[in-house]
């Protein structure tokens, strides 16, 4: 006998089940439902336990990135830069409630799941109908459901009256499901349990009573909410390679910095409170403190730009992951497709039709093969367009730029079929008085409706699944009137229809005697029908989506498709979208029989998959990310919620998605649209690039202030910069040239590379070289005039001077350079393609001539006056930095293509 969440009570009878839980039609008594509710508690989902909202906030701090720049403060405090410290402390603080506001929307997902439960419920007790609070239903309980009720708990139905639950936010089916009372397949999939009601779904038509099997966390729905309560949040890309990053570069800047000190006080002999200011001054010039800010600014600035391309950021670091990702694995239902049912095809006795135009609209031409209907063929046409009229309850008005249904979407799709066919619904509705009808309902499979024209004018109109239709029509509908029925024909039709995953029905009629005013089932058990038509409808890609998804794959991105619809419609899609293409398609009972180890060894070389469960998605997130992928996932439903979470960058649905998932999710689309995701991946990757190119630039300078100082040490030079004019130098290009970057624009072609690889360091060995490089014609610049000068007879502040701003000016040089990594800047775009370059060279020009003539500046820092002559020399210096490294990327472009051509790339 099976416990109450035993998930097999789809295979037994409703006479098992009631026994099983000691049950009747009835419902239970008091005294039951008491004894029971002990044993199983209320109907609610239980709340995980939580950590305090300051516990919450000081974790954030618990972060690589943070101890940098908290490092960086402490340093700057020391030597008494406030602005410096209370800057870093401010981006800190920034970060921290960034974090806490993220951990707490996280929260949230679970309160949303948690809110989908029903408030109340009708239910049997004591064989009398009665209205109480869903938490008081206990398994055994009798529940009345009716079209608009949210079903409360998971339920076994008993009596099922033309019964369609909305089922998408739980299982992905696009459509309402028909749900009956019979007992399915032990095996069968989440959405193919049609004998099954389940916790949070929405009762869109019909009637059925249900025997409550599994209530609170033993549900379905509570299953989902135990997974997501479960599933860590992976971090991200960009913040995994910034703690690698950070790590290394600490332990260089520590042995660096007590190098110096033991050469300078130990070799040198120099003063060792004058060495320990110096290792001090060196190590905030070597710390990037402004790489957070800079990270932050960057992402800020991504976030806008993605707002107005209708995708609303939740997490700052998902803008950049993006940008990283190798694999999107995308819902099907209204991300990829438009979610508006489409007839997309008519089949005829002797001809098949294909129908233009996509979703609601009623715009379209019908052709076959392209060529022009004769008047025959659009008198039958109208014909099938007045069965679609006349057996249908949707309705289609026009709302805003687009058009909205009220009723069923297949017949929607109908109505737009006899629109296209030229035919006016009130017109028709009006000549076709309808006398008597039988509406649809799952047990028969059909819609009958009795239609009355005027004299010799009377017939049934039926539309229904064509093999219900094919047993009472003996007739079909040619272009020279009716014919005997070809039955093996249009079941050849309809197979081959179907195979290309649309959905079918069939449309058929029969005159009548004018005096009939009623129909029954005997009208139709009697037959003598003739058939129609076959007309196929699918939910048609989106255009857009088709071109996004080519996008994809040209960069190198892998798109994957998940839906909880059958494996025929998944792969039609697919191969519209060109997804999967010659790839078989993974349904959900085969992927719940395979290990996980089994699962990473196929699952990148499948690309659709079918009838997916939460636990699917999760699993397939899973064995993606164990594959070293970054992993996008799309999703709408609760059941989607889980995967989002897990996923390195959740996408959910801003129009139909469920709070659930928007909250799980790092991204929400305003549109819903797959091709905001490919917009989304051009901009995540444009971040990245800014983010190397703000590193390349700000290595390198920092780079050549060390070299500068170390070298005087070890050859015993006088020091060319003081404590101070280290410290000065790393706030004037900090606060100033670095943050131009990023505002950089995307470079062309960024969408036809290959995603890097997600163990790639942030410091690739050429990024070494380059540092080292630039580091060392800065120090080269720097140190040789300051000595030259010195030789002349200069004073040591003139010197000083004139090496700092040579290494002020090399780094505004080197900020030109840095705008592209490979191509030359020394070209018109080059220069001024980046105003924001412009304007912080400009700014800082301004700080170093005050630096350099303002009393207090001179008095602060020992800085003197320069002559016209010696800003010459200083500019000399200083392009060394710019021509040195245009001419490395011009050897190394020309390596490149010389490499290219001995490959016969």
């Amino acid at each position: 006998m099976p416990a109450p969440h035993d998930p097999n009570w789809h295979e037994l009878p409703a006479s098992e089940c009631l026994q099983s839980l000691d049950s009747d039609r009835a419902g239970l008594c008091t005294e039951q439902v008491e004894l029971l509710r002990q044993r199983h508690g209320y109907n609610r989902l239980p709340e995980v336990a939580r950590h305090g909202p300051l516990l919450r906030f000081f974790m954030q701090f618990h972060n690589i990135l943070l101890y940098v720049m908290l490092g960086a403060a402490v340093v700057t405090a020391l030597l008494g830069h406030w602005v410096d410290t209370g800057v870093i402390f401010a981006a800190v603080l920034v970060n921290a409630i960034i974090g806490f506001i993220q951990e707490g929307k996280a929260q949230s997902a679970l309160d949303s799941i948690r809110n989908m439960l029903s408030t109340r419920a009708n239910v049997l007790r004591d064989g009398r109908r009665v209205e109480v609070d869903a938490s008081e239903l206990v398994p055994g309980d009798i529940v009345l459901l009716v079209s608009g009720d949210k079903v409360p708990a998971d339920l076994r139905l008993l009596d099922v009256r033309n019964l369609r639950v909305d089922e998408a936010a739980l299982t992905g089916e696009s459509l309402p499901m028909e749900k009956n009372e019979q007992a399915v397949a032990a095996d069968a999939a989440l959405g193919d349990r049609y004998c099954m009601a389940w916790s949070g779904t929405l009762v869109v038509y019909g009637q059925a009573s249900g025997l409550v099997v599994a209530t609170g966390a033993q549900t379905e729905l509570g299953k989902i909410n135990s997974m997501l309560a479960r599933v860590q949040a992976i971090s991200t890309p960009l913040l995994r390679q910034i703690d690698r990053f950070g790590r290394g570069l600490a332990m260089v800047i520590l042995a660096m910095v007590a190098a110096t000190f033991a050469l300078g006080t130990l070799w040198r002999g120099h003063d060792p409170g004058e060495m320990f200011m110096m290792a001090v001054a060196l190590t905030a010039s070597a710390i990037p403190e402004g790489l957070p800010a800079i990270m932050t600014v960057m992402l800020a600035l991504g976030v806008q730009r993605m707002a107005r391309r209708h995708a609303i950021i939740r997490r700052l670091p998902a803008v950049e992951t993006l940008g990283s990702v190798t694999v999107i694995c995308s819902d099907k239902t209204g991300t990829l497709t438009r979610n508006e049912m489409t007839v997309q095809r008519v089949i005829c006795a002797d001809a098949r039709y294909q129908v233009g135009g996509v979703g609601y609209a009623p715009e379209g031409e019908i052709s076959r093969d392209g060529a022009k209907l004769s008047p025959e063929e659009r008198q039958r046409l109208q014909l099938i367009g007045h069965a679609c009229l006349l057996c249908n309850d949707a309705r289609i008005q026009p709302e805003g730029q687009g058009w909205r249904i009220e009723g069923d979407p297949t017949e929607a799709a109908l109505l737009v079929l006899a629109a296209k066919n030229r035919l006016e619904s009130e017109q028709v509705l009006s000549t076709w008085t309808c006398r008597d009808s039988i509406p649809f309902e799952s047990e028969h499979r059909f819609r009958a409706s009795l239609n009355h024209a005027g004299p010799g004018q009377t017939s049934i109109f039926m539309v229904g699944a064509p093999e219900r239709l094919l047993e009472i029509c003996d007739h079909q509908l040619g272009l020279d009137g009716e014919q005997p029925l070809d039955p093996d024909y249009w079941r050849r039709m309809a197979t081959d229809t179907a195979a290309q995953g649309l959905r079918l029905l069939a449309l058929a009629r029969r005159r009548v005697d004018d005096s009939q005013q009623l129909l029954g089932f005997e009208d139709i058990d009697q037959g003598g029908f003739s058939l129609l038509a076959l007309v196929g409808m699918i939910d048609p890609p989106r255009e857009e989506a088709i071109a996004a998804v080519a996008e994809c794959h040209d960069a190198g991105i892998r798109v994957k498709m998940i839906t909880g619809d059958h494996a025929d419609t998944a792969r039609a899609i697919g191969a519209e979208l060109g997804i999967g293409v010659g790839r078989p398609a993974l349904t959900g009972a085969e992927l719940a029989l395979m290990s996980d180890e089994a699962l990473r060894q196929v699952v990148m070389d499948i690309d659709v998959f079918a009838r997916a469960s939460p636990e699917h998605k999760l699993r397939l997130v899973q064995a993606m990310q164990a594959c070293g992928q970054v992993v996008a996932m799309t999703g709408d439903g609760v059941n989607d919620a889980p995967a989002l979470k897990r996923a390195d960058v959740g996408v959910a649905m801003g129009l139909k998605g469920t709070e659930a998932a928007k909250e799980s999710a790092d991204v929400v689309l305003v549109d819903d649209n797959f091709a905001t995701i490919g917009n989304a991946v051009r901009e995540g990757r444009a971040i990245y690039d800014n983010l190397k190119k703000f590193i390349l630039f700000m290595l390198p300078t920092n780079g050549g202030e060390a070299l500068i100082v170390i070298s005087a040490i070890l050859f015993q030079f006088a020091l060319p910069l003081t404590p101070a004019q280290v410290l000065w130098i790393n706030m004037v290009t900090s606060c100033t040239l670095g943050m131009a970057l990023a505002a950089e624009p995307t470079e062309r072609g960024i969408m036809r590379r290959p995603p890097r690889p997600p163990s790639e360091p942030l410091l690739s060995g050429f990024f070494v070289w380059r540092v080292v490089l630039v580091s060392v014609l800065m120090m080269t610049g720097a140190l040789g005039l300051f000595l030259w000068e010195l030789e002349q007879g200069a004073s040591l502040e003139t010197a000083r001077t004139m090496a700092v701003n040579t290494v002020v000016m090399a780094e505004m040089f080197y900020l030109l350079s840095s705008r592209h990594i490979h191509d030359s800047v020394l070209t018109r775009e080059g220069l001024l393609g980046n105003p924001w370059i412009l304007l912080t060279i400009a700014a800082c020009a301004v700080l170093q001539l005050l630096y350099t003539y303002t009393a207090p500046m001179q008095n602060l820092f020992g800085a003197a006056a320069l002559s016209a002559d010696d800003w010459l020399k200083v500019c000399a210096a200083a392009l060394l930095v710019l021509l040195g490294s245009e001419l490395e990327k011009w050897l190394l472009r020309l390596h490149m293509r010389r490499r290219g051509k001995a490959t016969g790339r």
